[in-house]
């Protein structure tokens, strides 16, 4: 059942980085210089423009159904923030595109894919998919702020703003879509079955994104010990330990909400550290 409970006061602020990647700076291995976790990165970058325009128009579809205020407001900065994170993944896909990374073919077939999603899906589970996928940035996102390590992996600034940006403006907006899908739908069923389709498909998605990169690598297929020696080294990331696994998966239980994990200091360290005011 639809639920009425009141949207808690949250600060989902619309920035605009505007950054640039300078040329002769920019290796092609630009997360750590390894290869697996480079095309990994770049094929996560290549779905973002066409995802995030796919969550916005799945949640704005539901506007004018949404009676709470603040949850209202929140959508304002929502849409705000998942364009402008669409329009600054783009401008960093043209330049991995240069480099040889196939970001513009995946664009594609994933502005494919979600085109035909939204001819056959009823709006209400596009709106599943796009609590679910939330899920999963905001997880990673949390992951990746609270990571010194993973951090220092991306080899320039530029790069590492981008992603460290986008994760605190994920984990500011963590809890929206799903908000709105309680407000509008709540059914458990399906926002517990969409995310085991999520699940498979994100994941099969992902991996044929990245074997296709990786295929099209000339050093990755002159190296392919280097190329092994890298997979079995992703054991080790922080994105794939059973943390962020059990994390994933807490989004299955009945009363799971987003705002579980408490990121209210989080947030406020890195508003900090990448220099934006806290509103008074």
């Amino acid at each position: 059942m639809p639920t009425t409970t009141p949207v808690p006061v949250r600060e989902i602020e619309v920035r605009r980085p505007g950054l640039e990647y300078p040329e002769p700076a920019l290796p092609k291995y630009f997360v750590a210089g390894d290869i697996m976790r480079s095309h990994i990165a770049a094929m996560l970058s290549a779905v973002f423009p066409e995802g995030e325009d796919f969550f916005v128009r799945s949640v704005r579809a539901y506007r004018d159904q949404i009676t709470d205020p603040e949850l209202k407001e929140q959508v304002k900065g929502f849409i705000g923030q998942e364009a402008i994170h669409g329009r600054e993944h783009r401008h960093f896909n043209e330049r991995l595109q240069e480099l040889g990374y196939p970001t513009a073919f995946v664009d594609r077939r994933t502005k494919k894919g979600l085109a035909l999603l939204a001819k056959v899906a009823p709006k209400d589970r596009q709106l599943a998919v796009t609590a679910a996928l939330e899920h999963y940035t905001a997880t990673l996102a949390e992951t990746l702020l609270r990571d010194e390590g993973a951090q220092a992996e991306f080899v320039s600034e530029e790069i590492r703003t981008l992603f460290t940006w986008h994760a605190l403006e994920e984990t500011e907006h963590k809890s929206v879509a799903y908000d709105v899908f309680q407000h509008v739908s709540g059914k458990r069923r399906i926002r517990v079955g969409v995310m085991y389709a999520t699940h498979v498909i994100f994941l099969v998605g992902m991996s044929v994104a990245v074997l296709h990169s990786l295929v099209l690598d000339k050093e990755a297929r002159r190296k392919p010990k280097a190329v092994l020696r890298s997979l079995k080294g992703l054991r080790s990331h922080p994105f794939f330990k059973r943390d962020v696994v059990r994390r994933l998966r807490d989004y299955d239980r009945k009363d799971f909400h987003p705002d579980d994990h408490d990121t209210t200091e989080l947030l406020a360290e890195w508003r900090q550290r990448l220099g934006y005011v806290t509103a008074a």
